[in-house]
């Protein structure tokens, strides 16, 4: 996937992430980087545990998803370890 494809998925999927996740956002350059942090978790797992060795592959609904989750179980997992809102 091409660097503008990252971005777009980044900030799509951070954008969500930070919405469902009760988070207030974390700008542009935040959510980008959340979304595409996201999207490296969500690849691995979903690469690992449903045989998807592609999951993230462009600007698609899938990759969206992918990205999506994966932006979650990393907004989840800062706030677990800072015992607090989210800050990334």
């Amino acid at each position: 996937m091409d660097l503008l494809a990252w971005i777009v998925v980044g900030l799509i999927a951070g954008w969500l992430a930070s919405q469902v996740m009760r988070g207030g956002g974390f700008g542009v350059i935040g959510d980008i980087i959340v979304g595409v942090v996201g999207a490296v978790i969500g690849g691995y797992l979903a690469g690992a545990l449903l045989n998807m060795p592609n999951a993230v592959s462009g600007i698609n609904i899938t990759s969206i998803i992918v990205a999506f989750v994966g932006a979650m179980i990393l907004i989840a997992g800062l706030r677990l370890i800072s015992g607090r809102r989210a800050l990334v």
